[in-house]
């Protein structure tokens, strides 16, 4: 067996036992980007829903990529481009184990989740959809699960359907199961709600559609790096995340599909990689996933992304969603009890997202002065408008968990939210 047909076997470098269970100053010491000051202060990163910070394990992963193994994939014959390949596709077989698809050949490798959603709705959608027909969404997506549906129903005559969500951030299922109709295409929802934190049952609107026959993709973004995600249980026909909001790089994102609909499916984009063959008369396109990756693909954000899913394996995505748990409901309490604060999104099935207003206060300057103290959450709309207007506010400010965040973070965002209050009595 030669070097290069071991490395996918081999686990990620720079994953140290955790000798306490789940021992939150030890994770930590895996992330160098946290032991900084800024403006003075300890950092306090509390913006995971945009995007996570990185472990040595992935970050080192990626360097010795590049020292050692780089060269271009999948049809170089010499020594490191079968090495590349092997460890771009052990990249894939990582991802597909991640969430427990069928088969390693119904993961696509693309730039992000929303590429993913795009390459859905510009395939599958073109060819499904037509003329007054219709595809069903949820008013709390995010404009990545939204706009390219309104694309696709603009250029072919249908029309965007939107189930409702209650005062809490829950969808409505009994609405969403009656707009389920004889002429609905395809379903798209999110996992996890970026802007309310919002769970979804993703396994009952499945069933809901497919007693149907409407296939349903899942935008699983904010999901995979919280909650364990097993896409034959959920029976799901489409499921997408990225790197970057799972501990690994960014520019890399998965696009699962069930392996019978993407190879019916015509190919996102055109070049190099996605032919078997080609004459000025006719191409000939190659299997799937190929298919559906044109052209040099993003070698070292797969080896990034396979360190990265190793390195949540490590620790259990279980114990992590129990943690991420635990540190929502501390913070629900605390800043709760804040006088003129008010929670936005308040659904009994949530995910470590806490999305608030402050009276008399634009969650711009919010964002400002917690900065100041070195604390940084997001601010704005979170590319959720339609959820904003559902909720008649402008703008949230959001502090988002991850694996790597303590309970003395969230009491220093609460002294900060106290400080901005006192700022502006």
């Amino acid at each position: 067996m030669t070097a290069a047909a071991r490395l996918p076997h081999e686990p990620a470098r720079g994953i140290r036992e955790v000798e306490s269970g789940y021992d939150v100053e030890e994770i930590r010491a895996d992330f160098p980007i946290l032991n900084q000051q800024v403006h003075g202060h300890k950092l306090v990163y509390l913006d995971n829903a945009a995007t996570s910070q990185k472990p040595r394990a992935v970050t080192d992963a990626i360097v010795r990529y590049y020292e050692r193994d780089n060269a271009n994939v999948h049809r170089g014959v010499h020594y490191l481009s079968e090495r590349a390949t092997e460890e771009y596709e052990a990249g894939r077989t990582a991802a597909q184990k991640f969430i427990h698809a069928a088969d390693r050949h119904e993961i696509i490798f693309v730039r992000s989740a929303t590429e993913g959603i795009n390459l859905v709705a510009q395939t599958y959608g073109r060819k499904h959809v037509g003329a007054g027909d219709e595809v069903l969404i949820s008013a709390m997506e995010h404009h990545s699960n939204i706009v390219p549906w309104q694309m696709l129903c603009e250029e072919k005559g249908a029309k965007l359907q939107v189930a409702p969500i209650n005062d809490r951030g829950e969808l409505i299922l009994e609405k969403f199961e009656q707009l389920l109709g004889p002429r609905t295409k395809i379903a798209a929802v999110g996992h996890v709600s970026n802007a309310l934190g919002t769970i979804n049952p993703v396994e009952q609107i499945v069933k809901l559609a497919h007693a149907r026959n409407i296939p349903v993709l899942v935008d699983g973004a904010q999901a995979v790096p919280r909650i364990p995600v097993d896409v034959q249980a959920l029976g799901c026909d489409f499921y997408v995340f990225s790197g970057h909001k799972t501990y690994g790089p960014t520019g890399i994102g998965i696009l699962y599909g069930k392996f019978a609909l993407l190879d019916a499916m015509p190919p996102y984009q055109g070049g190099g990689e996605m032919i078997s063959s080609v004459s000025f008369e006719k191409t000939v396109y190659n299997k799937v996933p190929l298919k559906f990756e044109a052209g040099t693909p993003d070698m070292s954000g797969a080896v990034g992304m396979r360190a990265a899913l190793e390195y949540l394996n490590h620790l259990g995505m279980e114990n992590i969603a129990q943690y991420e748990h635990q540190l929502l409901e501390y913070a629900t309490g605390k800043v709760s009890a804040i006088p003129g604060v008010r929670i936005i999104g308040t659904a009994k099935e949530k995910a470590g997202v806490l999305s608030f207003v402050i009276e008399g206060v634009h969650p711009h300057d919010v964002g400002t002065i917690l900065d100041q103290e070195g604390i940084a959450i997001r601010t704005g709309h979170h590319c959720a408008q339609p959820v904003m207007e559902r909720f008649k506010v402008d703008a949230t400010a959001r502090a988002s968990f991850g694996l790597y965040n303590s309970k003395e973070e969230i009491d220093a965002l609460v002294r900060g939210i106290q400080k901005v209050r006192e700022v502006f009595a």
